[in-house]
């Protein structure tokens, strides 16, 4: 059973930037595809990046330009660096892990608020 545990959520002011990190309890190198979504209150989950095996990535339009996400398959871990952060991002931060033929494996989330 994989497992994955997500990290660095918290309180941050709008403007501000916060890094989240996902760690996986076995090796990333493998062609693993790894996203992160979040859900806030009232809302459904939704994709915010993801990053492929081979390290393509794709981001949702509302954090284009501001969220990165990264992966540092030594440490099987990937990260979700988020700068200029509002409150509309404020939300419940997931991250998952698809392995071929075993489906997808979830962390249980880390809050970010985003408020002054």
């Amino acid at each position: 059973q994989v497992q994955v545990v997500e990290s660095g959520g918290g309180l941050v002011q709008p403007g501000g930037s916060l890094r989240l990190s996902c760690v996986a309890s076995e090796s990333i190198f493998r062609l693993y595809s790894m996203g992160w979504y979040r859900q806030a209150p009232g809302k459904q989950r939704e994709l915010v990046a993801r990053i492929t095996g081979s390290g393509l990535t794709n981001y949702a339009d509302s954090v284009k330009g501001r969220f990165t996400i990264s992966r540092d398959s030594a440490k099987n871990t990937v990260y979700l660096q988020m700068n200029s952060l509002t409150p509309e991002d404020t939300a419940v931060y997931y991250c998952k892990l698809t392995k071929p033929g075993a489906g997808d494996f979830w962390g249980q989330g880390t809050q970010v608020t985003v408020s002054s």
